[in-house]
Formats: structure tokens, sequence, C-alpha cells
């Protein structure tokens, strides 16, 4: 199987009087299906690492490859373009718009990606919402739903344009053990239905024992020998 998703020799460092290095010579492959989560002590580069394979972030040294493509070359543009038509990002905290119907959230990144048309968008939504148990939802606003639910609209809204990959930064943070349960088994699910690739930064070891694959990080290097006290 060829890689999805790779790092080469990545690295970030802020410059300054005192140069920080979040990421210090990653090299990782991972491959499509695949259910990843990176774990490690906090402030060890775990989130840094997954803005940089997710494209939020420039490396300050070394590549990321995509699909088989090195986005190393593309500019802003590109690089926001290849967010959106296949990745998919997963926070803490939804960030879905306060303004917005349920249903609105969703459609947001079809309508960027203007690939469907609003009936067909509108359809994939409603589609996305059922599969999760939120349909009858769709036109709430995100104040009116738990955090569950809120989390479980921004999956849906994070597979809106069927990605390759999701990538989520502590999808269970900010939830109880029955709705961190249910978005881990919504995740788990994906990887086996669909292919769809899922990497997480996870403090939460029912959540990692989940995964595929466990990848330590240690003041910015892959150390698996690293383990959760």
């Amino acid at each position: 199987m060829s890689a999805v998703l790779s790092a080469a020799g990545v690295v970030r460092r802020l410059s300054g009087e005192v140069p920080v290095t979040l990421v210090d010579g990653v090299n990782l492959d991972i491959e499509r299906g695949e259910f990843v989560c990176i774990m490690g002590p906090s402030g060890s580069g775990k989130s840094s690492l997954l803005y940089l394979l997710g494209l939020l972030d420039v490396p300050t040294a070394g590549r990321v490859l995509l699909d088989g493509d090195d986005t190393s070359r593309y500019g802003e543009d590109e690089l926001a373009n290849r967010r959106l038509e296949k990745l998919g990002f997963i926070f803490q905290f939804h960030f879905l718009l306060a303004e917005f119907t349920v249903m609105e959230n969703v459609l947001l990144p079809m309508r960027r990606l203007g690939k469907l048309s609003d009936d067909s968008a509108r359809t994939r939504a409603r589609e996305l919402l059922e599969r999760f148990g939120i349909g009858a939802q769709s036109a709430k606003r995100p104040h009116q739903l738990s955090g569950g639910e809120r989390q479980r609209v921004a999956i849906a809204r994070a597979l809106a344009n069927e990605p390759l990959v999701i990538l989520a930064d502590e999808p269970t943070g900010n939830l109880d053990s029955v709705s961190s349960a249910n978005v881990r088994q919504i995740l788990r699910g994906l990887t086996r239905e669909t292919a769809t690739t899922v990497v997480a930064v996870t403090h939460d070891g029912s959540f990692a024992a989940a995964a595929d694959r466990r990848i330590g990080i240690v003041d910015g290097k892959i150390d698996n020998a690293w383990r959760p006290g």
C-alpha cells in the first residue's frame, strides 16, 4: 500500500531571540484507511505535527506529501484547495458557526468546493446527519445541542467533501464518557466502512486503544517508547 499522508524530515521551528523547535525531523507514513493516534506529554509537539500534516502550517524544513503530491510546491491558494478537497478537520471545540443552523454548517464546505448542486449538497448533508443520529436537529442552532451532538455535527461537516483524511485534535477532550465513546465509535467505523484515514491527537487512553497504531512524540521527535503515565 502507498501512503496517503507522509512527513519526510519535517521540522517546524519558531524563529526569534531564542528559537523554539516544535517538530524536529519527523518521518512518518500513514496508509489509506488507517486509524492513527498521536500521543505525548503536553508541549511535546503533537498538535504542531497535526497542523503540519493537515496543511494548516508550513514546515521550516522537510516535506509533507498528500496523496502522493509534494505540498511544499504549493502556494497558499493551492494549499487551501487541497485542504478543502482532501482533508477534513475536527477540533476539541467544534467551531460550528453559531449564526447558522446545523444543516447550514454541514453545507458550508460543499458550497465552498462547489462540486455539487445545492440540492445534491443538501441530500448529502441530510444523509450524514441521519447517519450520526442527528437528522432531527438539522434546523437547530449549535447552542441548542448538547456537546456530543455538536461534535457529531462537526464530524458530519468534516466528511462533507468526502476527504481522504480526517485530522482530529483532541476530539473527545471536551466530552463526557458516553459522548467520547460515541465519537470513538464513529471514527473507528469510518476507517473500516469507507477507508477514510483518521489521524488524531489525544490524551484519552480509551480513544487511543481503538487505533490501529499509536505514535508517541516527545520534544518534537517520534518516540514510540513513550507511554502515558
